[in-house]
């Protein structure tokens, strides 16, 4: 069991650090100074942990009693660990009061003002909300009602949407935040 706990040590340790350095480097603009943002449910990333851990102790098992079927499924279960936490690592929203940047693995980060934002269209798939976001550059980001930290984001963007723009919620029909609903429906 010795070998099994350094292991798992080495790794929580390893995942402590490539956070705290990926925060030094990448995530060093205002919007990531402010303290708020929207990030996915934080069980993604501890069930990826658990994942590279049990493939690593899966892969140690297998030399030891020399089976490769053990080794195999323990390299599998160690990339699919790695790639979850790399995912829930990189996927974030950070934002201040006039603008926000969107973070997500593979792609460039990128700053939008809230005045961009075109509108939205809900999806509700069995209990969970889904609010995609369409943006003046025809793109388009997805947000879901699990993800930590999304209302607050919706407000504030409809705050600072509502600024930009010049207009107040009385001039916005469509404005009902209990029903998720902050900027104009898009077909």
């Amino acid at each position: 069991y010795i070998p099994v706990l350094i292991v798992v040590v080495a790794t929580v340790g390893l995942c402590v650090l490539v956070d705290f350095l990926y925060k030094k480097l990448f995530r060093s603009q205002k919007q990531h100074a402010s303290g708020l943002s929207v990030r996915l449910n934080s069980k993604l990333g501890a069930f990826g942990l658990i994942l590279g851990i049990l493939g690593i102790a899966a892969i140690l098992m297998s030399w030891r009693q020399t089976m490769w079927i053990l080794g195999a499924a323990g390299g599998v279960l160690l990339l699919v660990g790695i790639a979850m936490i790399v995912y829930y690592m990189s996927f974030g929203i950070y934002y201040d009061a006039d603008s926000f940047i969107l973070n997500m693995f593979g792609k460039k980060c990128k700053t939008y003002r809230f005045d961009q934002i075109v509108g939205q269209k809900l999806y509700t798939v069995g209990g969970s909300v889904m609010i995609e976001l369409h943006m003046d550059d025809d793109s388009t980001i997805g947000l879901q009602n699990t993800m930590s930290g999304v209302y607050p984001f919706m407000d504030i963007a409809c705050a600072g949407w509502l600024r930009q723009k010049e207009l107040t919620t009385e001039d916005c029909p469509y404005y009902d935040p209990s029903n998720s609903c902050w900027f104009p429906e898009v077909e």
